[in-house]
């Protein structure tokens, strides 16, 4: 059960999210990646939570909410291998 958060300040940290979520349940994990040339985080991230209920309880209330000055995305976070062929399918079209 991950979710993903994105467009989050470039002073967001892993603790700083953590404390966010765990008021919606308990949380498992946290990532931020970040760029590999600057080492800053990459305007996005992802949270693991125990549980399905206490994930949708925080998907609904956090998306769109504004945190840190920004405006946050907050939904289920989408398998890496759909991305990967929704962006090869788009490159591959000819307009």
């Amino acid at each position: 059960m991950t979710i993903y958060i994105g467009n989050l300040s470039y002073d967001a940290t892993e603790e700083d999210l953590k404390l966010v979520f765990t008021d919606y349940g308990s949380v498992k994990r946290v990532t931020l990646p970040t760029d590999r040339e600057t080492g800053r985080i990459r305007g996005f991230g992802f949270v693991d939570m125990e549980n399905e209920s206490d994930e949708q309880s925080a998907i609904s209330t956090l998306d769109g909410a504004e945190w840190m000055g920004r405006q946050i995305k907050v939904n289920k976070a989408k398998p890496r291998e759909d991305r990967d062929r929704r962006e090869k399918f788009s490159r591959s079209r000819s307009y």
